[in-house]
């Protein structure tokens, strides 16, 4: 940027007043925007020839609040108050305001031009003594420094209440606030947050996010879903509502939100032993099945709840996920089996006969449930003994119902975990997606290859 010499203003200026040539054209000539010139203009008609002086002058404080204050009272401009109070560029006026807007008082005080000498440093240090113990200028220190930790975490608590984390964007904010009432310096230390940090975020408060309408539909699929949902799944079902959108963006905002997947608990495990009759590991872990009703698996868990114990027995189809139906009862008698295995190969139709894979457990080798499948010429397969990596599709079934619906909600009674159990095994296969499905629900998934075919 060129630089004008007091001489070079007056004489723009006073080719202006004599009327040779418009603004424009004279700003143009020299090289200035004209905006600039009529600053000069200004200040020539305020203070006359003496306004180009150059003046070396250090500002305090206290003054650069009043021509603030000023300017804030009578609703000036920047160039108008600059001009009011003699202060040759408006560029200065605008640095005042920024810094007190920034860092309130303290941005306005003074500072030592040039690189500081590190022996004036250690100087400084020495000179600067703490207030003894006790004294009032120390009881004073302390008093402002509790009433600002007050302030500070008062305010933290208030967004921690609503949002959850806090991020180093909150902290910013928090020591903005309180900037006019604490010096930021300690404010940021208290927050623990950089100055570079703290400067970057404040410059952002004004623009708009980009991402709220994003942010908005993230938290309503993951509430809706009540936090079965990870970044994978709500990216499909974002996609499902034709949002194009990245997975890493999807995990970067929930961060920022503060939301996470709930964490899958440990399951339970048991041991049965040796009795009755195997079949052979037919199944093989081979898991993928390109029609309905070909390849079935079922097992039981067990629950529980209220001092009592419930055994969960489902049947579910290897194409689609599918929980066809499921039997529950407080003892795992097998009736349990017995009912539920009636209850799915009822709406089987002529020429559909599933292999039914399961572990070793009694239920299966029982000669009334053998002899139920051969009635029907059904395959039967079973898991090799201890290995519940043969019917890991199962099992991972079990893991997912315990820890998005057993560990994540609170039951009045036994009556009333059956009724939640219903939905939940309904939301299962009508609504919750699945990556493998395409981004659809096991139903959706099945409902969509039928009509194609």
């Amino acid at each position: 940027m060129v630089k004008f010499s007091p001489g070079d203003k007056l004489k723009a200026v006073k080719e202006y007043i004599n009327g040779n040539d418009g603004l424009r054209t004279i700003a143009n000539s020299i090289g200035v925007h004209h905006s600039l010139l009529n600053e000069w203009i200004k200040h020539y008609e305020q203070f006359g020839e003496d306004a180009f002086e150059k003046r070396y002058t250090s500002y305090p404080a206290q003054y650069k609040l009043d021509v603030l204050n000023y300017m804030n009272e009578h609703g000036t401009s920047i160039r108008e108050t600059a001009v009011i109070f003699k202060i040759p560029s408006s560029a200065t006026l605008r640095k005042w305001k920024i810094a007190f807007e920034t860092e309130g008082f303290d941005g306005l005080q003074p500072k030592e031009k040039g690189r500081p000498s590190m022996k004036k440093e250690i100087k400084k240090i020495s000179k600067k003594q703490a207030p003894a113990e006790g004294s009032i200028e120390a009881l004073q220190n302390e008093l402002e420094r509790l009433r600002m930790e007050n302030a500070y975490f008062k305010k933290v608590e208030c967004l921690s209440s609503k949002q959850g984390k806090i991020t180093k964007q909150d902290k910013a904010k928090v020591v903005f606030e309180l900037r006019l009432e604490f010096p930021v310096g300690a404010l940021l230390e208290l927050a623990d947050i950089k100055r570079s940090t703290y400067y970057y975020w404040i410059k952002t408060f004004d623009r708009p996010d980009k991402d709220a309408e994003l942010k908005t539909l993230i938290q309503a699929i993951y509430h809706e879903h009540k936090g079965r949902y990870g970044y994978r799944r709500i990216t499909a079902e974002l996609k499902n509502q034709r949002h194009k959108i990245n997975h890493k963006n999807v995990q970067r905002l929930m961060k920022g939100l503060g939301l996470k997947c709930i964490v899958r608990m440990k399951k339970y495990r048991s041991y049965k032993g040796e009795v009755g009759k195997t079949a052979p590991n037919i199944l093989n872990r081979n898991f993928e099945a390109d029609t309905p009703n070909k390849k079935w698996v079922t097992d039981i868990t067990e629950f529980k709840l209220f001092g009592e114990k419930l055994y969960l027995s489902p049947m579910l189809d290897l194409y689609n996920g599918e929980i066809l139906t499921y039997t529950l009862a407080s003892r795992p008698r097998y009736s349990l089996v017995k009912t539920m295995l009636d209850k799915a190969l009822e709406p089987l139709a002529d020429g559909e006969k599933p292999l039914i894979h399961s572990d070793q457990g009694w239920h299966y080798r029982m000669p009334q449930y053998q002899k139920a499948l051969k009635e029907r010429n059904l395959t039967q397969s079973m898991s090799r003994k201890g290995n519940c990596y043969d019917n890991a599709v199962m099992e991972n079934f079990f893991g997912i119902l315990k820890s998005e619906f057993l560990y994540t909600q609170e039951f009045e009674s036994v009556d009333h975990f059956k009724q939640e159990l219903e939905k939940y095994i309904h939301y299962y296969n009508h609504k919750r997606i699945k990556a493998k499905l395409k981004g659809l629900s096991p139903v959706q998934y099945r409902t969509q290859t039928q009509e194609a075919a």
